[in-house]
């Protein structure tokens, strides 16, 4: 059974840094596409960024270009997103998210796996 446990969440002031990692276990997820994923009180979920099988194409929301830079590590089985300049707006419980395919799903109903989500919240 395909586990996905996010870590590095927390409270943080606006302008900091966070760093989350997506740990997965069960099954090698080299190869596969993976994304990030946020989800803030009231609002639906959203695409934050995405990466493909092979860690060379990524892809960001327009809100956090610059500013975020997803990776992955297939040796660990771990996918990060460093956070950079966080801001208030920031604020979401975050979820990782791993496919069954090389190249990266169009929807988030693309995505086989999901974490539990890891709470990230920036102060103003």
């Amino acid at each position: 059974q395909v586990q996905l446990v996010e870590s590095g969440g927390g409270l943080v002031q606006a302008g900091g840094s966070l760093r989350l990692s997506c740990a997965a276990s069960g099954r090698t997820f080299s190869s596969y596409a993976m994304g990030w994923f946020r989800q803030a009180p009231g609002r639906e979920r959203e695409r934050v960024a995405t990466i493909n099988g092979s860690g060379r194409t990524t892809d960001y929301a327009d809100s956090v270009k610059g500013r975020f830079t997803i990776s992955r590590d297939d040796a660990k089985n771990t996918m990060y997103l460093q956070m950079n300049n966080l801001r208030p707006e920031d604020t979401a419980v975050y979820y990782c998210a791993l496919t069954t395919v090389y190249l990266t799903p169009a929807q988030a109903s693309g995505y086989k796996y999901w974490g539990q989500g890891t709470q990230v919240t920036v102060s103003s």
